[in-house]
């Protein structure tokens, strides 16, 4: 008999026997080519997190609401959860870079309410890709430590987020923060527990001809090859490849 992962199965079944669900084995595609091109080319794979991390002033959060914008335009479902901007700020920043599709925006820092709502919103939406953009992990609580001072309670709150992705096939994006000398601000376990893992930095060698372009590199993949990196121009309306790298 075979037997479908969304339905659980038993310890001890045989692999031949795993089906693997249509929806996990489609891409979704972004429509951002430094986005897309990440990723290997082919998307985001349902299921997936990706831990997100740049120095700070890189642009992430632009980045993540361009993405977010153009997903939506894709046909699939967005939300953009800010913990470190208020909604104003956010939507300042979107009518900067002239989003153009309305999506789902929240300011929710409790990570069993903020994955409550997202469940509404997928209901209404049952054949729909969904995608969660959190801006950022430093700013979530998993429910025990509310104020977020636990050095354990980002990591509770990733599994939270991780947990729910495999059983519903959706994808979140999680942005983590890093400090000023570009190391990441968590323990390094948050790394094991990602599908992949996105680098924004800055180009900083004043000799190169891609000074102070934006550096996104795809340090890990589990569904692709990393190493892929691109060098990016951050206009007022947002960015633009100027080279590509692959290792």
């Amino acid at each position: 008999m075979k037997l479908n992962t969304k339905n659980g199965f038993d310890f001890g079944t045989n692999i031949l026997d795993v089906e693997v669900p249509k929806a996990l084995r489609t891409r979704i595609k972004t429509g951002v080519e430094y986005i897309d091109g990440s990723f290997g080319g082919q998307g985001i794979t349902p299921s997936s997190v990706t831990l997100f991390t740049g120095t700070p002033g890189a642009g992430k959060t632009t980045m993540m609401l361009k993405l977010v914008d153009s997903l939506v335009g894709n046909g699939s479902i967005g939300v953009f959860n800010t913990g470190e901007e208020s909604l104003y700020q956010v939507k300042m920043t979107a009518e900067r870079l002239r989003l153009k599709n309305g999506f789902a925006v929240g300011e929710e820092t409790h990570v069993p309410t903020l994955l409550k709502k997202c469940d509404e919103i997928r209901a209404k939406h049952p054949k729909k890709q969904f995608v969660l953009v959190i801006d950022s992990l430093q700013t979530m609580n998993d429910g025990k430590y509310g104020d977020g001072t636990n050095s354990r309670t980002p990591e509770r709150a990733l599994a939270m987020i991780t947990d729910w992705c495999k059983e519903h096939n959706t994808c979140a994006i999680v942005i983590g923060q890093v400090g000023k000398n570009g190391q990441f601000a968590g323990r390094n376990v948050l790394k094991h527990m990602v599908d992949a893992m996105l680098n924004l930095t800055v180009e900083e060698d004043a000799k190169s001809e891609l000074y102070g372009c934006r550096v996104l590199t795809m340090t890990k993949n589990r569904f692709g090859g990393a190493g892929h990196r691109y060098y990016l121009d951050l206009k007022k309306s947002g960015f633009r490849v100027v080279a590509k790298l692959s290792s």
